[in-house]
């Protein structure tokens, strides 16, 4: 088989292949096609085949690589403008704002407050990734590399904003091990930025004055054999930031232009000044349309709560709903003789329900078997949520942890109480309310 002259398969059509199972070759390439195995699997393939498929079946969008270790984070390879078209893959990574013209005691307090900003949700851990570190000429090197140091001992990955080639060079000596992104290409200094973010094996970020401008600075860092690259599509102000952001991204996905195939940057440092509640609002929506690096001034636990949350919503595949890990979530307070309720794996159904319970103000227990994911009815319908499958959850992974033995249910599922008092005789199953909300009163009523 050969594609454009060059020859793919060295294998003849006819035969089973003996390490991908496929019983030609036409459906090994079905399967590439639709994404189910990657082409490289083939050991048949050719390295000219494989260097050219590699190529055409990319995502329009490339897949850049930032940081190292546990604060390595991956950007772009984006392949939809829409989330529901198919799925967004490589969520946007939130920087706090440095700049070398701030004091140092409100550099010192920004780095200690990023910290703050550190929590769970649905099993995905919710912290500040990236730092932006700019360098202002009339503040001097020096203060710049010190921030620098200051910045890169936080352990977060670092983006340098920085122009000036002698202090990028300096401020890469400090932090280039850890894979930062050097922020400093422009029409003017593409050729030396370029060569300096190649030898240091580093991202370089490239700006303009306007799309044209950044257009053919990205054609002329490529044209140096350097794709390892994100766009700053920050602009005069929000409007501008906006188009740039939404014409790129187009560009890339639905005009398979891959000169604009690359992630961004955008800076709301810069278009926001210092509205905080602005930078806020902008960084929803640039979360969906579409910054794969947002710099905001801070970064406190409030402004933080519903960002992510937005952020883990909308980078979910849609078709795999959010659940809770099963176990045993301890409310207000509650502990092994405490009163427990149990509920389905669901994550909103989850919120919801803690929430209420939160409210009551009652130490309680919260039982959270795996059910699929699915929503209470939903699963009992399915035959996820049955007496079987929570009586099973309470033996095996309950009952020697708590004393109490009083069990209240879903007010939806008020049909398994009967078969729940035969499965588990040793244990009081309470029916709940039909409605979360009407779990404040109920739970106060209990502990009465």
């Amino acid at each position: 088989m050969a594609l454009n002259g060059i020859q793919i398969f060295k294998m003849t059509p006819k035969t089973n292949c003996k390490d991908c199972g496929s019983p030609t070759c036409m459906a090994f390439s079905m399967k590439v096609a639709q994404g189910a195995v990657d082409i490289s699997a083939c050991p048949h393939m050719s390295e000219e085949a494989l260097a050219t498929l590699a190529d055409a079946t990319a995502p329009p969008m490339k897949t850049i690589k930032i940081g190292t270790g546990d604060a390595e984070y991956t950007l772009g390879g984006e392949t939809v403008l829409y989330r529901h078209d198919k799925t967004f893959v490589s969520r946007p990574r939130y920087a706090v704002g440095l700049c070398s013209c701030m004091e140092d005691a409100d550099v010192d307090a920004k780095l200690e407050g990023l910290k703050k900003v550190d929590y769970e949700r649905i099993g995905e851990k919710m912290y500040v990734e990236l730092i932006y570190v700019n360098y202002n000429p009339n503040n001097g090197q020096d203060k710049y590399l010190e921030m620098v140091k200051k910045a890169a001992a936080t352990g977060r990955t670092l983006v340098l904003g920085c122009q000036d080639e002698a202090v990028a060079k300096a401020a890469l000596d400090i932090c280039k091990d850890a894979k930062p992104v050097l922020n400093g290409a422009t029409a003017a200094n593409a050729e030396a930025m370029s060569k300096l973010a190649t030898d240091a094996g580093v991202v370089l970020g490239v700006s303009g004055a306007d799309l044209n401008e950044i257009y053919d600075t990205v054609a002329k860092i490529e044209g140096l054999g350097n794709k390892n690259l994100v766009i700053d599509v920050t602009g005069a102000d929000v409007k501008a930031t906006f188009a740039n952001a939404v014409q790129v991204r187009r560009a890339a996905i639905k005009d398979e232009d891959r000169t604009f195939g690359y992630p961004s940057i955008v800076n709301l440092s810069r278009v926001a000044g210092g509205d905080k509640y602005l930078q806020e609002a902008l960084a929803a929506l640039f979360t969906m349309k579409y910054g794969s690096i947002i710099v905001v001034d801070e970064m406190t636990y409030a402004q933080a709560l519903p960002l992510y949350g937005l952020r883990q919503n909308v980078f979910t595949d849609p078709q795999k709903p959010m659940t809770v890990e099963p176990g045993i979530y301890p409310i207000n307070g509650g502990d092994e003789n405490s009163l427990c309720l149990t509920t389905v794996d669901f994550a909103l159904t989850y919120f919801v329900v803690s929430g209420e319970l939160e409210r009551s103000g009652v130490p309680c227990n919260l039982l959270i078997s795996d059910a699929g994911g699915m929503s209470v009815l939903t699963a009992w319908a399915a035959g996820k949520l049955s007496s079987g499958t929570i009586a099973k959850f309470i033996e095996e992974q309950v009952k020697d942890k708590v004393k109490c033995r009083k069990l209240v249910i879903p007010g939806k599922v008020a049909v398994l109480k009967g078969d729940l008092e035969a499965k588990l005789p040793d244990w009081e199953i309470i029916v709940a309310p039909n409605e979360a909300v009407q779990l404040v009163k109920f739970m106060k009523e209990m502990n009465a």
